[in-house]
């Protein structure tokens, strides 16, 4: 479709990124929803782009925060790492970017707001960093995710961005286990 071609085509410009193949960001944009409503087209969905994605963001956040804070701890690097690409992170990203006017959903995942869907919003970000990559090279992949996610890098670096939940569990069970163990004490 020219329509989408063209829309597809604007969120390159508009980022700077040169366009190789349209079609390997039509997918990136492609919910699985839309191409099992679409079978008989063999349409290519986002989840093998998402997948690529989520692992070159991984390598690029990790890569930066381990040049640039040489004397960090590896369970900091960790902390500060994963609360960087958390999903709501990714998905603030996209609605910044607005990603979601472009993405192809079916009709259960449109009609219930798939489009303002974390989620989906996050899993679409990593489909387009994967479509960069792919697209393109590492290096731009890498200026792209710095670009939009270097405020998120300074606020978990400040304390300001959530933590995950394997840190906030990690943090409760000592508490609890020696609580647990005090009343142990008492009932001996």
């Amino acid at each position: 479709d020219l329509v989408r071609s063209r829309g597809l085509g604007d969120v390159y410009k508009r980022q700077d990124i040169p366009v190789s193949d349209i079609s390997i960001l039509d997918s990136a944009f492609t919910h699985t929803s839309y191409a099992n409503e679409h079978k008989s087209k063999h349409i290519n969905h986002n989840q093998r782009l998402e997948f690529l994605g989520d692992a070159v963001l991984d390598l690029i956040i990790g890569e930066y925060l381990f040049k640039t804070y040489p004397d960090m701890a590896e369970g900091n690097l960790t902390k500060i790492k994963a609360a960087t690409v958390c999903e709501d992170s990714l998905a603030s990203v996209s609605r910044s970017l607005q990603l979601g006017q472009y993405l192809l959903l079916g009709h259960g995942e449109c009609a219930s707001g798939g489009n303002n869907r974390n989620s989906i919003l996050a899993d679409t970000f990593e489909s387009l960093i994967g479509a960069i990559y792919i697209s393109t090279d590492y290096q731009t992949a890498m200026n792209f995710v710095l670009k939009h996610l270097i405020t998120y890098i300074k606020q978990a670096l400040e304390g300001k961005r959530g933590k995950d939940y394997k840190t906030l569990l990690q943090e409760y069970v000592p508490v609890s286990y020696t609580h647990l163990r005090a009343h142990e004490t008492v009932l001996d």
